[in-house]
């Protein structure tokens, strides 16, 4: 599923020269040969669109091989790749690891999200999220946003970025 995803995504890229696009991949990706042969070579024949790509794995993920993934990042991001962390907060994530990982946005577990207008505990638990995620300079996004009360709350806590219904539902064509 992840090579076919990441060959989709990069054909993707390769026609459209003005998209940014993120691709879902897992940590186990990192050791499957087929995947980084598809990488590998659409890298060597696209250098220029790399800085499109933004490679997307879960907290849980990342934390299955740390240390392969993060040694995965320092080699990508000279090229240009861009890494987002999806499920932050979800719990799988050590702490210790946040110094090490390159990650260039991450976005908040969306169950923080859905009540953040009504839960104290909820935009404590985002508020020291966003300010992890600034202390080591990445892009902020609070998944999960379904209304007004919740798009305001997320902004008061100054989130980079918005995701949710409210802000726009999943589509196949843009």
């Amino acid at each position: 599923m992840d090579c076919a995803s990441l060959d989709a995504g990069l054909r993707l890229l390769t026609r459209r020269p003005g998209l940014r696009l993120s691709v879902n991949m897992s940590a186990r990706s990192l050791a499957d040969a087929a995947w980084r042969r598809v990488l590998d070579r659409w890298l060597a024949d696209h250098a220029d669109a790399a800085p499109r790509l933004i490679l997307e794995m879960t907290e849980a993920s990342a934390m299955l091989l740390p240390e392969i993934t993060v040694r995965f990042m320092a080699e990508m991001q000279p090229k240009g790749v861009a890494f987002a962390l999806d499920d932050f907060g979800a719990g799988a994530i050590a702490l210790t690891h946040m110094k090490d990982f390159l990650f260039d946005l991450v976005k908040v577990d969306r169950r923080f999200g859905r009540t953040l207008d009504a839960s104290a505990d909820d935009q404590v638990v985002v508020a020291a999220l966003l300010s992890i995620a600034r202390q080591f300079e990445m892009f902020t996004v609070v998944q999960g946003i379904e209304s007004v009360a919740a798009a305001d709350a997320a902004r008061d806590l100054a989130a980079d970025c918005l995701q949710g219904f409210h802000v726009g539902v999943p589509r196949l064509s843009p």
